[in-house]
């Protein structure tokens, strides 16, 4: 069930008649019942205290006597008894001393409110901090219910200080809507949290552990997050369209309709985008120069002025900034006229509407030569961005590795025991702030004190973003997937595939679908599966399986069912997928940590979707044919991964298309069918071969070996970690054989066997890091098995 909130203004609106329409059981009761009911609360007082709530209670009513009003809620209205200010001058009226006056002032209105005489506003209970009002509101209201809670708050891993919040804040909502806590509904949730922003400028603590807690003991019927419910979906095409104030109501009309039209077959942002640019930057423009414009007919020196206009940003900021992809947006209004004129043929609505296009052919003839500067600019980026990647790897492991060992070494230590790790000291610190660390980690939260900075330090939320960091990074570059893909990948997308007649099992990752709407299967590489068998031992539970979240998509407005993502995290109670701003911050400070630059000198840059780019340049530029690579990225069209390929893509992508040419015109056509048995064995026997010496040989079917069997060399080889000592046996073999070839003056055989041994070192290099990254531990994947494939 997806449920939205409204919208801010409209949940002020309600606030406000909801705070007026409001009353309690004794608004109209006298005031002999008022005062009679306050000793029957279970917490009144035994003792003295108890006439003090009396007295208090009785001028309290007398005073409220003498506002206008039928009921005692109306009286407290009118007397402006929210804003707190009254107890000083009514304590002075009545002769009372200035301390013991207001506190039985004070006790005599805690009655009232616990009694329901009067229904105080969150602006009140912000200003008088009535920590004793809701505490005794917890044993008077719905006392069954409030423990209950407390003991569901201990299952859920609240910490003491969170499960107060979040009690107190439940009971504010009880004191202000006069509701039980049965009675509860979500919208009075909104009403506090909308209150509080107002106030305070940011959410109270406990606002979504209590909406967690209702919902779990049934007083919300609603079955998603709080955060969830606050989302709103995607807008209708009319709304999108009128937050432009397009005037003309017939111009209105054609653009929702011509939008409806189009949306059916857009992903959301795309559509968002298409709404910008033709009823903002197009007619919202044009009715703001040419006020009273009314048809799609502009004549030539109104279409001109605007095609003008848009090739300079009009942002005060920016000064007249050229546009850079103005081009793309005269594109986009062509298309528009475009479509009108040839949807007019088949359907009469469009035919008063079908007009020339402002924008001609020849306007948009830049097209090819801006396309051809943006893949300039890519292969740029990634010719300065491929040669750093190393470095990038080697960082993030290593703070990874930095982390660990400092939350571990602090773990250990006493609080307020003093350590030392890497160079610097540190002191063991007990929580001296709630809100450093309730909203990330509850209450395995570990802070130390940087002696040398005097910083406070949560080192569980540093450890968790530079295991984040790491995994997100090492996944990036060893799938090349989108950054949308990265976060929707789940424990289910893991699975197995295991050849009938060698019994090897291939993993294979599922990668649902994002951009294109296509799924594809990935081979999963033996480094990739170390990093997902590490993300997977983190995320389980004490039961061995993996928390159920739903993933919130920002760009199509939609809460997807809970699932097990792998890419999510623990933010105080509750488990939330990251989300696409963490990636980039998380990598913004990898980079930073790096120290690299670019060229220019300025701060080397790093986003998610340049691994991808590296990563099929290095597949490509290692013998992996384009059109597989193609298939690995997602691809439908050749040209979109040629515009990937930086480093070799001019002779590759010839050597490629020459080969194509050749193979069309001897081949066929009727080889292009259904392989048979005969062809589908062939096909297996491929993966069969692929054992070799050292490891496993990663060259894609239907290819021939590149380096003729020089295994060393290839970095097709996937070298098994139980095969180091015989590498060690190769590279001294091959620094042996160097020195003879040296001695007897065999000068083309040393230049052989050096690129031998360099590649046999590479490889060494790469089974230490694969080792460093299993954390010496493994996991159960626990992925299905795909069987054999039936054939006919």
């Amino acid at each position: 069930m997806t449920t939205t909130a409204p919208a801010p203004a409209s949940v002020e609106v309600a606030a406000a008649a909801m705070s007026t329409a409001r009353v309690g059981p004794l608004n109209r009761a006298s005031a002999a019942l008022v005062l009679a009911e306050i000793p029957t609360l279970p917490v009144f007082p035994a003792d003295r205290h108890g006439e003090q709530w009396i007295r208090g209670a009785a001028r309290i009513l007398r005073w409220l006597g003498e506002h206008p009003g039928p009921g005692w809620q109306q009286r407290w209205t009118a007397a402006e008894g929210n804003r707190y200010e009254w107890i000083d001058p009514l304590c002075a009226r009545e002769g009372l001393s200035p301390w013991a006056g207001k506190d039985a002032l004070r006790r005599g209105l805690v009655g009232l409110l616990l009694c329901r005489a009067i229904l105080p506003s969150y602006d009140f209970i912000r200003r008088y901090r009535p920590c004793a009002l809701l505490s005794h509101t917890q044993q008077v209201v719905s006392p069954a219910l409030f423990a209950r809670l407390g003991r569901e708050a201990q299952v859920m891993g609240l910490s003491g200080r969170q499960q107060g919040e979040t009690l107190a804040l439940i009971a504010r909502v009880v004191l202000v809507t006069g509701k039980t806590v049965e009675q509860l509904a979500p919208d009075d949730l909104f009403e506090i949290r909308s209150y509080y922003l107002d106030a305070r400028s940011h959410v109270p603590l406990g606002i979504y552990p209590a909406w967690d807690l209702l919902r779990t003991v049934g007083v919300l019927d609603i079955q998603v997050a709080m955060r969830t419910a606050l989302r709103a979906g995607p807008r209708p095409t009319a709304e999108l369209v009128d937050l432009y104030h397009v005037r003309s109501p017939v111009i209105r009309g054609v653009l929702i309709r011509y939008l409806d039209e189009r949306r059916p077959g857009m992903d959301y942002g795309s559509f968002r985008a298409l709404v910008t640019v033709l009823a903002g930057r197009f007619w919202a423009d044009i009715e703001a120069h040419h006020p009273g414009i009314d048809t799609l007919a502009l004549p030539f020196e109104v279409a001109d002025a605007w095609k003008q206009r848009l090739m300079f940003t009009s942002r005060p900021s920016d000064q007249g900034r050229p546009r850079k992809r103005h081009l793309d947006l005269l594109t986009l209004v062509r298309a528009f006229y475009l479509d009108i004129q040839e949807w007019a043929l088949d359907d009469a609505f469009w035919v008063p509407f079908a007009a020339p296009s402002p924008v001609r052919k020849g306007d948009t003839d830049g097209m090819a030569k801006l396309k051809r500067q943006v893949t300039a600019q890519i292969h740029q980026r990634i010719r300065e961005r491929l040669p750093h990647l190393p470095v990038l790897v080697d960082t993030a492991e290593t703070h990874l590795d930095t982390q660990t060992t400092l939350l571990a070494t602090a773990n250990t230590t006493p609080v307020g025991e003093v350590f030392d790790h890497a160079g610097r000291s540190y002191r063991r610190t007990l929580r001296v702030s709630h809100t450093l660390t309730a909203r990330h980690h509850g209450t395995v939260a570990t802070l130390v004190t940087d002696l040398t900075t005097g910083g406070l330090v949560d080192l569980t939320r540093a450890e968790d973003e530079a295991f984040w960091t790491w995994a997100i990074v090492e996944t990036l570059r060893h799938t090349g997937v989108r950054i949308e893909e990265l976060l929707e990948l789940t424990h289910l997308a893991l699975s197995t595939y295991r050849l009938p007649d060698t019994g090897q099992i291939v993993p294979l990752l599922q990668i649902v679908p994002s951009k294109n709407d296509e799924e594809r299967l990935l081979l999963v590489s033996p480094e990739l599966a170390s990093v997902l068998a590490t993300i997977i031992t983190r995320l389980r539970d004490a039961h061995g399986t993996i928390p159920l979240v739903a993933r919130y998509d920002g760009a199509e407005r939609v809460t997807g069912p809970p699932l097990p993502h792998l890419f999510q995290r623990k933010i105080g109670h509750r488990h939330e997928v990251i989300n696409v701003n963490t990636v980039q911050k998380l990598l913004k400070n990898l980079m930073a940590r790096t120290g690299l630059r670019d060229a220019a000198g300025a701060p080397l840059r790093y986003t998610a979707h340049d691994f991808r780019r590296i990563f099929v340049t290095e597949a490509v530029a290692a013998g992996l044919p384009v059109h597989i690579a193609a298939r690995v990225l997602g691809h439908h069209q050749l040209t979109t991964t040629q515009a990937y390929l930086a480093v070799f893509q001019d002779d590759l992508i010839r050597a490629y298309q020459a080969f194509l040419t050749r193979r069309r015109a001897v081949r066929p056509a009727e080889e292009y069918r259904e392989p048979t048995d005969v062809e589908w064995d062939e096909f297996q026997q491929h993966f069969e071969l692929r054992k070799v010496e050292l490891g496993t040989c990663a060259r894609p079917y239907g290819t021939g070996c590149k380096h003729e069997h020089a295994c060393i060399r290839c970095p097709m080889l996937r070298v098994e970690p139980a095969q180091r000592r015989r590498l060690e046996q190769i590279i001294i073999n091959l620094t042996a054989r160097i020195d003879e070839a040296r001695t007897n003056g065999w000068l083309g055989e040393v230049e052989g066997l050096q690129h031998s041994l360099t590649a046999a070192k590479t490889k060494l290099a790469g089974i230490d890091r694969t080792a460093r990254a299993a954390r010496s531990s493994t996991a159960d994947l626990g992925i299905p098995t795909i069987s054999t494939p039936h054939r006919e």
